[in-house]
């Protein structure tokens, strides 16, 4: 969104209105700002995220044989570093790291709303599965495991499958409700919080996220999960994503004044 700069507006007033403009968070990718640069910010944020999650999940399990304590580090290590990520990356990509959200809103804005054209999906997808290989590759490397060393972490089971659904489709609604609520200033903190409540609340320790899963595919470490596993997780979060914009569509139901002014 932009604004007309009136004749002779004072620098202070530049400096507010800048300050008082809505800032593009997950959801919501920033129009004018390079390809090259938003595909580059997708990448490298998804190597950090799988980079946090797969090396605070080795030094847990280095640190102490308590899987809860265990699973206590990983997703707290991963509620941190997710928020630093999506506000520094945010303002640039949009910070999806996720191409279930970056499906989301390419269908979104096939049906008239915000979001990336075809030609942004190819790119971003692609950078995100690249970023999550190599962060899985990185956090091994830092901790002197094998570099690609394929999981034995078997998670087929139909009712980890079922918490991917439940994960991904929360996820969705939470960030494309905030976006349709104009909330989306708290999308740190709120996107980072719930991935951090849904290890938990989830039987599958909530992946939530196709390029995240086959990152974690590369390395035989606490967050891993086996190749044979990958398909099963990556059609399940899939179907959450939509999951959560079916229900996006029904809890924030536009108005017919809103339809009409959109």
């Amino acid at each position: 969104m932009t604004a007309t700069e009136p004749v002779g507006t004072a620098p202070a007033a530049e400096t507010a209105i800048a300050a008082d403009a809505p800032q593009p968070a997950p959801g919501a990718t920033p129009p004018r700002t390079p390809l090259v640069a938003r595909a580059a910010a997708e990448l490298v944020g998804t190597a950090a995220l799988v980079a946090i999650v797969v090396g605070s999940g080795i030094q847990a399990t280095e640190l102490t044989q308590d899987v809860a304590l265990q699973l206590l580090a990983n997703s707290t290590a991963t509620v941190f570093g997710l928020g630093v990520l999506i506000a520094l990356l945010g303002p640039v990509s949009g910070a999806h790291f996720n191409p279930a959200v970056t499906l989301a809103e390419w269908w979104t804005a096939r049906r008239g709303g915000a979001g990336v054209d075809a030609r942004e999906l190819a790119v971003y997808v692609p950078s995100q599965i690249a970023g999550a290989i190599a962060g899985a590759i990185l956090a091994d490397a830092m901790f002197g495991e094998a570099l690609v060393k394929w999981s034995t972490h078997d998670r087929s089971a139909g009712n980890l499958l079922l918490g991917e659904v439940v994960a991904t489709a929360g996820l969705v609604m939470l960030i494309f409700g905030l976006a349709r609520t104009d909330r989306l200033r708290f999308a740190p903190v709120a996107v980072a919080s719930y991935i951090g409540a849904a290890y938990w609340f989830t039987s599958s320790t909530s992946f939530a996220n196709p390029a995240v899963t086959i990152g974690r595919a590369f390395t035989d470490t606490f967050a891993g999960i086996a190749p044979a596993s990958v398909p099963g997780f990556v059609g399940a979060q899939l179907a959450g994503a939509v999951v959560g914009l079916a229900l996006v569509a029904v809890i924030f139901m536009r108005g017919k004044s809103e339809q009409s002014a959109a």
